[in-house]
């Protein structure tokens, strides 16, 4: 709406844009559901050939899954591990592809393309033109619907598994982000990867901290320090610190402590003036 008052402006249409002044908030409804890596071997097992390579080509790349439904056997170049994303298709409408960092290719690996290479020698459409994920009711001249897809195969997979989540394809997508960020890839790399073009959109919406790093961070924030000679979380439960066996110190003489000037406080003040 913003955007079709901006353009009204401009054809002197209307003389300000009303939608300025509406409260947005960016704030997320709920938390995104992410799959742990034991949770994907476990789906892995209990998903058929064409299920699986679906899968891992999404979890393991981040595809999204207009990306994932529009590939054609031409866009796959096995010889240099990519897949060029020329396409995307939404409820059987070929259109471009969301932003120009969405036409960026994808990297593989060869455990990726193993898994695709499989599921061509099994498919009935393999010319280079043909959908990857063909559908045979309308004899490869369309793609499966995806949704379909998760619903009467992948999510009778994911209870086969034990795994009590509601899964949607976009999971995969953020599952991808966490994992790669947690294995410490450097945040631009992960942005290229998903091809965001925003970065904000990267670290915000999709990428979340799993919960294995953030126990080792506050297990490192318990460490000693012995270049000062204290343990950090020590000197803020403690006064006296001694965090090894032959260092004892004052933490006071190693920390400069912030304390509050109650003589600033107003309350404080006025009982003072009263008493």
């Amino acid at each position: 709406m913003s955007g079709i008052f901006s353009h009204a402006i401009r054809y002197e249409f209307a003389d300000r844009n009303p939608i300025t002044a509406v409260r947005q908030s960016g704030k997320r409804e709920k938390v995104p559901v992410l799959l742990e890596v034991a949770e994907l071997h476990r789906l892995f097992d209990e998903l058929a050939l064409r299920e699986r390579a679906m899968i891992v080509c999404d979890a393991l790349t981040g595809m999204r899954r207009s990306e994932l439904m529009g590939l054609q056997w031409c866009d796959l170049d096995f010889i240099e591990l990519r897949i060029n994303i020329a396409r995307s298709v939404v409820d059987q409408a070929i259109g471009n592809c969301k932003t120009e960092a969405s036409r960026k290719p994808v990297v593989i690996d060869e455990h990726i393309a193993q898994a695709l290479m499989a599921w061509r020698r099994e498919s009935v459409y393999t010319a280079p033109h043909d959908w990857v994920w063909a559908s045979p009711q309308k004899q490869g001249r369309q793609p499966l619907w995806l949704a379909t897809v998760m619903r009467y195969y992948i999510q009778p997979a994911v209870r086969r598994a034990g795994i009590n989540k509601n899964i949607g394809w976009h999971t995969f997508r953020h599952t991808f982000s966490t994992l790669i960020k947690s294995l410490g890839v450097d945040a631009k790399v992960v942005q290229e990867l998903l091809r965001h073009a925003s970065f904000k959109t990267t670290m915000d919406g999709y990428t979340q901290a799993l919960e294995a790093p953030k126990r080792q961070a506050q297990s490192s924030f318990g460490e000693p320090d012995h270049a000062h000679g204290y343990c950090f979380s020590r000197v803020i439960l403690m006064n006296v610190v001694e965090c090894c066996g032959n260092c004892s110190q004052d933490a006071s003489k190693s920390l400069i402590f912030w304390r509050p000037r109650r003589d600033l406080n107003p309350c404080y003040r006025r009982e003072r003036a009263m008493s």
